[in-house]
C-alpha cells in the first residue's frame, strides 16, 4: 500500500506506532518497523540524551529499517535537555522525529538542517494549520477517542479527520481509535494518509510492559476509560482503576479549587510501577476507548499483516462489492 505518508517515511505500510511513556523503548519500535511499519522510541522515557542515545543504538541493531524519535515538549518550569536530547538524534542518524506537546518551533532548524522529517501530534485543525505553517513534514491527528491528552475540544475523529482533509495540505495520519484493518480503511476514506497506533501497539509480545499491562488492556470495554484532569485543562484519557476513581472524587470535591499539587500521589512519577512492575493500579495511565476492540497480545507482525491482509479484504471485496 503505498500513500503519502509511506513514500516520505520510506516505510511499506502506512502505520505508525506513536511514542508512549516507558513503552516505546528498542524492543518495541524495531519490531514495528521490521513487520513494516514505523516504530518510535520515546526519546523522554529515556532520563538523559546519553541514555537515548545509547537507545538509538539498541534499536539500530535490531533494524536496519526507519524507525524514529519522539520528543514531546513540557510545559515545565525546568525543562528537560531538549538542545542535548536532539544532539542525540541528529548524532546517531535518525531521520525521523513525532514532536508532541507544545510549539516544536524553536527547535525545527536544528532538526530540518539535519535533513530529519517531523510529524507533529495535534488535536485540532488549527494546530495542524500551524504545524503545517511552521514548515513539519506531516502531522498526527488525535481525535478525542484517543489515550493520553485529546486537547479540550472533544471533536472525535468522524468529524475531526474530514475536516483536517479539508484544510491540510501536508500528509496526516489518523490517532485515536485505531485499532485495525476497519480503523485503516476508514481513516483513509476520511482523507488520512494512514494511522497511528498507541494502546494496541501495548498489548503486542514485543512490548516491553508487565504482563499486567496486557491482560488489563485486554479485559477493558469500551467504556473503561475516563478522562482526568479536565479542571487543570490539561486533560488525560486513562484507564479506570482504583486511582482513577481517587483522582476524580478529587476533582468532584474541590471543584475550581483543585490544584496539581492534590493529586501528585495518582499521577506523578507512576509510570514506572505501572509499565514495569505491573502495579496497574498505583497511579492513573494512558489508555485508549479502543481497549474494548482488542482481543488478542499479538507479535507485531502478526498484528500489522492482518491488519493489512483485511484491509485489503476489506477494500476489493466488501467495499467494491457494494458498489457491484
Amino acid at each position: 500500500m503505498r500513500t503519502r505518508i509511506t513514500q516520505l517515511f520510506n516505510i511499506k505500510y502506512p502505520i505508525i506506532q506513536g511514542g508512549m511513556h516507558y513503552v516505546g523503548f528498542a524492543e518495541l519500535a524495531s519490531s514495528v518497523s521490521n513487520a513494516g511499519g514505523l516504530g518510535i522510541i520515546t526519546g523522554l522515557t529515556l532520563k538523559t540524551p546519553d541514555d537515548l542515545s545509547k537507545e538509538i543504538q539498541r534499536c539500530q541493531e535490531m533494524t536496519d529499517k526507519p524507525f524514529g524519535v519522539n520528543l514531546t515538549f513540557l510545559p515545565t518550569v525546568t525543562a528537560p535537555d531538549y538542545p542535548g536530547y536532539i544532539k542525540a538524534i541528529i548524532d546517531n542518524g535518525i531521520k525521523i522525529v513525532e514532536t508532541a506537546g507544545r510549539n516544536p518551533q524553536p527547535y525545527l532548524p536544528a532538526l530540518k538542517d539535519a535533513g530529519i522529517k517531523v510529524i507533529h501530534k495535534c488535536t485540532s485543525v488549527r494546530h495542524a494549520l500551524k504545524a503545517q505553517k511552521i514548515g513539519c513534514d506531516a502531522v498526527s491527528v488525535d481525535g478525542f477517542e484517543c489515550g493520553g491528552h485529546p486537547g479540550e475540544d472533544d471533536i472525535p475523529n468522524m468529524i475531526l479527520l474530514p475536516r483536517a482533509a479539508e484544510q491540510l495540505e501536508i500528509p496526516f495520519v489518523a490517532s485515536g481509535g485505531m485499532v485495525d484493518a476497519r480503523s485503516l480503511v476508514a481513516s483513509l476514506a476520511l482523507g488520512a494518509d494512514g494511522i497511528n497506533m498507541g494502546t494496541r501497539f501495548i498489548a503486542t509480545q514485543e512490548a516491553p510492559v508487565h504482563e499486567n499491562v496486557k491482560q488489563a488492556i485486554l479485559s477493558a470495554t469500551e467504556t473503561d476509560t475516563r478522562l482526568v484532569m479536565r479542571p487543570l485543562r490539561n486533560t488525560e484519557r486513562v484507564l479506570y482503576n482504583e486511582a482513577a476513581r481517587k483522582l476524580l472524587d478529587k476533582e468532584e470535591r474541590l471543584g475550581n479549587a483543585l490544584r496539581f499539587e492534590d493529586i501528585i500521589e495518582e499521577v506523578a512519577g507512576v509510570y514506572p510501577r505501572v509499565m514495569q512492575e505491573g502495579e496497574v493500579d498505583s497511579g492513573v495511565w494512558s489508555c485508549g476507548m479502543v481497549a474494548g476492540l482488542i482481543r488478542d497480545i499479538p507479535t507485531c507482525r502478526e498484528l500489522i499483516d492482518r491488519i493489512m491482509t483485511d484491509a485489503e479484504t476489506l477494500i476489493r471485496k466488501r467495499l467494491t462489492g457494494i458498489l457491484d
